[in-house]
């Protein structure tokens, strides 16, 4: 059994916020996600989370099809667990987003819990060109946008991934989310042990004061108790503080250019598996050890890479 000093690493490699001016470094075609994938894992990572985007313009695709361009490779080449995500973009619709994973049929897909405004357009000041006409577009977009996860829209990726055996990294953004995946679990929709990321930073959900960081967890554990293990994802520079934090408390770290494309002031990550070394650093530092992805599949009680669709 893995020990309760086993810390699993989760890394983020792509997502849908940040856009190509951002980073050269930002993995952007299928050849690079599955690279940033599998460095991660030989970093440290015992999950990879992945998004997927139009290789020409970085745009993100929730296609199927974009994500069978590089699924079977991270497979091949690493034995981490693969985390898709049913977030996509926040202008996309559920029915979209859950479609990869719907097909695919990986061990975990992430959740978000609920409806929140998503602010991205302040990045809008720090960039004066731009490599496509879609990057500012989208984040202006931001201002206006409610990225929607109703009640009926979880229930919806709940029962069509559920099936599959597919578990879950319930994203939090707020306290509120967490009352969401509790009545969820009083619903029995949701099965012990739950996995909660409580996400720190973004404009539109909860800080990352480490105040708030507590907060969360007080939260958590009084709703949750033994049934779940708590990881967090702290947004931009907030990433390595709110990982050392949640570490030295007992919690478990996602790190990635998803979340954060630094690697410490003013100085860019060439790579995920940069910012997995840099959490690990961390945890070992702490005194703890790392999860090897068979250890975070006993730890989640995972279904198995041998039962996904890819």
């Amino acid at each position: 059994m893995a020990s309760s000093k086993k810390v699993i690493i989760t890394c983020a490699v792509t997502g849908a916020i940040h856009t190509p001016t951002m980073s050269p470094h930002l993995p952007v075609t299928p050849e690079e996600i599955a690279a940033g994938a599998v460095g991660a894992a030989e970093a440290g990572a015992a999950i990879v989370h992945l998004h997927a985007r139009d290789p020409e313009t970085g745009k993100p695709d929730q296609s199927p099809e974009a994500f069978a361009r590089f699924l079977p490779r991270i497979k091949q080449q690493t034995n981490a667990v693969v985390n898709l995500t049913t977030g996509g973009a926040p202008f996309m619709t559920v029915d979209e987003r859950v479609r990869p994973a719907a097909v695919f049929k990986p061990e975990v897909a992430s959740l978000n819990m609920g409806s929140m405004n998503f602010g991205l357009f302040p990045m809008l000041g720090r960039y004066q060109e731009w490599k496509h006409d879609w990057e500012p577009a989208a984040l202006e977009a931001s201002r206006d946008l409610v990225f929607r996860n109703t009640f009926k829209d979880i229930e919806f990726v709940l029962r069509t991934l559920g099936d599959a055996g597919t578990r879950f990294e319930f994203e939090c953004y707020d306290t509120s989310h967490l009352y969401n995946l509790a009545h969820f679990l009083d619903r029995g929709l949701v099965k012990p042990p739950l996995f909660v990321q409580t996400v720190f930073g973004i404009l539109g959900g909860i800080g990352a004061h480490p105040e708030d960081v507590a907060h969360m967890k007080r939260t958590a554990d009084r709703l949750f108790g033994a049934q779940y293990k708590w990881s967090v994802l702290g947004a931009g520079r907030n990433q390595l503080p709110v990982a050392a934090m949640a570490a030295a408390m007992g919690g478990n770290v996602r790190v990635g250019l998803e979340d954060s494309l630094w690697a410490g002031p003013g100085k860019l990550a060439e790579s995920n598996a940069q910012q997995v070394r840099l959490a690990r650093q961390i945890i070992e530092g702490l005194g703890l050890e790392v999860a090897t992805p068979d250890e975070a599949r006993d730890i989640l009680q995972l279904k198995g890479g041998d039962k996904v669709a890819f």
